[in-house]
């Protein structure tokens, strides 16, 4: 994103190119890394860079961290110079660039999301990224996604990066078999945060659960002993990531 009276305005002025739903301004190089830090991007991760400008952000992904990835943008010079930055640096193997409307790109098979949007186009996207793959890392440049809270926020001289683990749903009915016992669980969600009640003999009591990705933590009290489900959402499933003898499974409404 740009502000101000540069050739991309000149081009949409002129009608050659069509307005762009975000000025493009350049992410400094320091948030750039900041942004990479914070999803983890590694050799295995597929980087979809939506706004991508002059390719920056996908360009440092694949040339310091291995990763493959697409930038897309409206502004067709902009793709041209981060195909020339590509090709000067051996990346066209590893990275593509489309003029292309963002809210047209797949996002499916992203491991990570990264971009540097308008707040409103943040949360235009917000339902289309909740339902990637739970896990999905997703990094923005300066504005947030409003009511869905950041899973982590870095100052980086003065403006914000946020990062956000695209949740599992679990919201809804469960059943825990745990030690001879059948117990229900009733979880209500808001993107991260579980709450919500367990049915234990008889007794309900309150659960709080924490969510990350697709793994799940919550708590439950058997008289004065307190016991730690730790595990993993596979589908309608609820498995444990250790050797467990516990299993809880989704309840079909």
């Amino acid at each position: 994103m740009a502000f101000g009276f540069d050739a991309s305005a000149v081009r949409v002025f002129l009608g050659i190119t069509p307005p762009l739903d975000v000025p493009y301004v350049g992410t400094r190089s320091a948030m750039v890394d900041a942004m990479l830090d914070m999803a983890e991007v590694g050799p295995s991760d597929y980087v979809i860079d939506l706004g991508t400008g002059d390719g920056r952000i996908l360009i440092a992904a694949a040339l310091d961290r291995g990763a493959g990835g697409l930038g897309v943008d409206l502004d067709p010079s902009l793709i041209d110079d981060a195909k020339a930055e590509a090709d000067r640096l051996g990346l066209s193997d590893r990275v593509a660039f489309r003029e292309q409307d963002l809210f047209d790109t797949s996002l499916q098979d992203a491991d990570v999301v990264t971009m540097f949007l308008l707040p409103s186009v943040n949360l235009r996207l917000r339902p289309r990224l909740l339902d990637l793959e739970p896990g999905t890392r997703i990094v923005s440049n300066r504005f947030d996604m409003g009511e869905w809270r950041a899973d982590a926020v870095r100052e980086v001289r003065g403006y914000s990066a946020y990062l956000w683990i695209v949740p599992a749903q679990v919201a809804g009915l469960w059943r825990l078999e745990f030690e001879g016992k059948s117990i229900a669980l009733d979880l209500e969600q808001s993107f991260q945060d579980v709450s919500g009640t367990a049915l234990i003999d008889g007794q309900s009591q309150a659960v709080t659960s924490i969510l990350k990705g697709n793994r799940l933590r919550f708590g439950l009290e058997f008289g004065e002993e307190r016991r730690v489900f730790e595990g993993e959402i596979q589908g309608d499933a609820f498995m444990p990531t250790d050797d467990a003898d516990w299993l809880a499974e989704r309840i079909p409404e």
